[in-house]
C-alpha cells in the first residue's frame, strides 16, 4: 500500500483518500439508513409532529395514495416559495432587496423543490436571509428527503409480498429529514465553520482595498445553507461563485470535505437496499455498477483537462482556463464528476471554460440519468428501474426468465421501467430543439442569452435543458438564462423531470409490491455476480449512447473535434 501511494501523483491523493473514506461510511451510513426506515418506533418529536399533522404513523399508503402525498406536498411548497419571493421586500432581514420578479421567483421555486437548485441570478444580490432560511434551506431538507422516501418505497416494493401498501410517505419523509439529513448536517456545518465558511447575519459590510477603493463584502449564513446543500445533493449556492467561492470553499480540506458529504448517502444507499431486501450481495452489485460509472468518468474528464489539448494548456500543463488554483485540476474534476454523477450541480470551477471534451463530460454525466451514484434517493431508483430494463434485456438475450429480486417483470413492469428512461431525454431534445426551431425563441436566444456562437453556444443550452431536466441545477456559465423563455422553460423541465419519473417508480413500487416472490430456478438470472454489473452498466451506457449521440455531435464533439 505504501508503494501505491508512493508512486501516486500528490493531486490524486485526495481520490484515494475519498475512496477510503466512503469505503469506511459505506456500511454503518448504508445500515442506519435502513434502520432508520424499518424502524417501529417513533421518536417523541416525530410523535408530535404526526399529531399536529393529523397522520396516523401506523397507517400505511397504497401507490397511488403515497403519490398524491409526494405531489401535494410539493405544489404546497411550490407555492409558498413562490410566495416567499414575491413578498420579500416585506420580510425581516430582506436586506433591503426589491421583490423577485415572477418568472424568475416561478423558476427558482421550481428549482429548489424539485431538488434541482438551478439559479439564474446571483444569489448574494437577489436573495435575503429569511427567504435563503425559511425558503430555500427548508427545500433543501424535504427536496432531499423526498427523494430518499421514494426510493424507500421502491424498495419495499422489491422486498413486500402479496402487499396493497409501500409505506405511509409523512413518516418516510419525517425520518429522512430528523433522523438522517439534519443531525448529520448540523456535523457538517460545525466542521464547515470551523475550515473557514461564514456563518452570520451581517448582511452587507464595505472595506477598503489595498489601492484605497472600497469593496462591498457580503456574510451570511453560509455554512448552514451549504452543509444541507451538499449533503442533500441539491446544489444552489449562497454566492454567485457557488463551491468556487472561499467563503462557501475556502480551502482544498474543505472541497474534499464537501465531495464525501455529496457521494456517502447515494454511494451508502444500496447498503441500505440489501439490508432491506435481505441480500447484501444484491446491494453490492448495485454499488459495483456505480463505482465502474464513476470511475471510468472520473477518470475520462481527468485525462481530458489534466492533458488538455492546444498550446495554452499544453505550456500551462494542464488545461487552468476557468479552475481555482486552490485546488487544482485533480480537485476540481474531483468535485465537478461528483457533482454531476449525483444531482448537486455544485461547482467548484467553471464547466464553461473546460476544454470542449472536458466540458462535454459533466453533461454525459447527467445523461446516464445521474445513476452514479446520483441524488439522494433518486439515484437508487433510477438505478434499480435500470436493473429492471437490463433483466428483461439479459433475460431475452440468453432465454432466462426476467426476474429480478423474486419478482417477475412482466409487460406492466418493463413498460413502467421503458417509460422512467424515456423522460428525460425528450424533455432534453425537445427544449433544446425548441430553442432553436421556434424563430421568435431563437432570436431572442441569439440576442440575449448565448455569449457563444456555434457548437459551443448549442452545448450551453444543451447542458441546461440536461441540468434541469436531470434535476441537477449546474450550468455551463456562458448562458444568461434569466429571460422570460429559460425561466418558464427550464422550470417546467424541473418539475416534469422531477416527477413523471416519481409517477412511474412508484406504479412499479406497487406492481411488484402486490406479486408473490418465486423461487431461484436454473432459468433464472443472477442478478448478484459480476456478469450482471457489466450487463447493468453496458445498458446505462447503450441507452445513454443512442439516445444523445446525435446531438453532442452537434455540440462538444463538433467543438473538440
Amino acid at each position: 500500500m505504501t508503494v501505491l501511494l508512493a508512486a501516486l501523483p500528490v493531486a490524486a491523493l485526495p481520490v484515494v483518500a475519498l475512496a477510503l473514506i466512503l469505503a469506511l461510511l459505506y456500511r454503518p451510513v448504508g445500515d442506519y439508513t435502513a434502520r432508520v426506515f424499518t424502524s417501529p418506533k417513533d421518536l417523541r418529536v416525530e410523535r408530535g409532529f404526526y399529531r399536529l399533522v393529523g397522520v396516523d404513523p401506523r397507517s400505511e399508503q397504497s401507490w397511488p395514495a403515497y403519490l398524491r402525498a409526494v405531489l401535494a406536498f410539493s405544489a404546497v411548497g411550490l407555492v409558498l416559495l413562490y410566495l416567499l419571493q414575491r413578498l420579500q421586500h416585506v420580510l425581516p432581514h430582506a436586506l433591503g432587496l426589491p421583490p423577485v420578479p415572477e418568472g424568475l421567483a416561478f423558476n427558482t421555486a421550481a428549482s429548489f423543490v424539485t431538488n434541482t437548485n438551478w439559479q439564474s441570478y446571483s444569489p448574494e444580490l437577489t436573495l435575503g436571509y429569511t427567504v435563503q432560511f425559511a425558503g430555500l434551506a427548508v427545500q433543501n431538507f424535504v427536496s432531499a428527503s423526498t427523494g430518499i422516501a421514494v426510493a424507500v418505497a421502491l424498495v419495499r416494493g422489491f422486498a413486500r409480498r402479496r402487499s396493497g401498501t409501500i409505506g405511509n410517505f409523512w413518516v418516510d419523509l419525517t425520518r429522512g429529514t430528523l433522523r438522517l439529513l439534519l443531525p448529520v448536517s448540523l456535523l457538517a456545518a460545525l466542521v464547515l465553520v470551523t475550515g473557514g465558511v461564514v456563518q452570520n447575519l451581517n448582511g452587507f459590510t464595505e472595506a477598503a482595498t489595498l489601492s484605497g477603493a472600497v469593496q462591498t463584502v457580503p456574510g451570511g449564513p453560509v455554512a448552514s445553507q451549504e452543509a444541507i446543500k451538499i449533503l442533500g445533493t441539491n446544489g444552489g449556492g449562497f454566492f454567485n461563485a457557488n463551491s468556487a467561492h472561499p467563503f462557501e470553499n475556502p480551502a482544498p480540506w474543505t472541497s474534499l470535505f464537501q465531495t464525501v458529504l455529496m457521494l456517502v448517502i447515494p454511494f451508502s444507499l444500496p447498503r441500505a437496499f440489501g439490508r432491506m431486501v435481505g441480500s447484501h450481495r444484491q446491494g453490492y452489485a448495485v454499488l459495483a455498477a456505480m463505482a465502474v460509472l464513476f470511475t471510468a468518468s472520473l477518470t475520462a474528464l481527468t485525462l481530458l483537462e489534466a492533458h488538455g489539448a492546444g498550446t495554452a494548456p499544453e505550456a500551462a500543463g494542464a488545461a487552468w482556463e476557468g479552475k481555482e488554483q486552490r485546488f487544482g485540476v485533480y480537485a476540481s474534476t474531483l468535485f465537478g464528476s461528483a457533482s454531476t454523477l449525483t444531482s448537486t450541480g455544485a461547482v467548484n470551477s467553471m464547466f464553461d471554460s473546460y476544454t470542449a471534451l472536458g466540458g462535454m463530460m459533466p453533461m454525459v454525466n447527467m445523461m446516464l440519468g445521474e445513476v452514479a451514484p446520483g441524488g439522494v434517493g433518486s439515484g437508487l431508483y433510477g438505478m434499480l428501474v435500470l436493473a429492471v430494463l437490463a433483466v428483461f434485456v439479459g433475460g431475452l438475450l440468453v432465454g432466462r426468465t426476467p426476474e429480478y429480486l423474486g419478482k417477475k417483470l412482466g409487460p406492466r413492469e418493463v413498460k413502467l421501467a421503458s417509460l422512467y428512461i424515456l423522460v428525460t431525454p425528450t424533455l432534453v431534445l425537445a427544449g433544446t430543439a425548441l430553442s432553436f426551431a421556434v424563430p421568435a425563441v431563437r432570436a431572442d436566444v441569439v440576442a440575449t442569452s448565448l455569449l457563444n456562437p456555434g457548437p459551443h453556444g448549442l452545448s450551453e443550452v444543451l447542458y441546461a435543458f440536461t441540468s434541469a431536466s436531470n434535476n441537477n441545477g449546474s450550468a455551463f456559465a456562458g448562458l444568461t438564462a434569466d429571460t422570460p423563455w429559460f425561466n418558464t422553460a427550464l422550470g417546467v423541465a424541473m418539475l416534469l423531470g422531477r416527477f413523471v419519473p416519481v409517477v412511474f417508480v412508484l406504479a412499479l413500487a406497487g406492481s411488484l409490491a402486490a406479486q408473490d416472490r418465486v423461487p431461484a430456478t436454473p432459468g433464472t438470472l443472477p442478478t448478484h455476480r459480476p456478469q450482471f454489473v457489466g450487463l447493468l452498466v453496458g445498458v446505462t451506457g447503450l441507452v445513454t449512447a443512442l439516445t444523445y449521440f446525435p446531438v453532442l455531435a452537434l455540440g462538444p464533439l463538433a467543438e473538440g473535434l
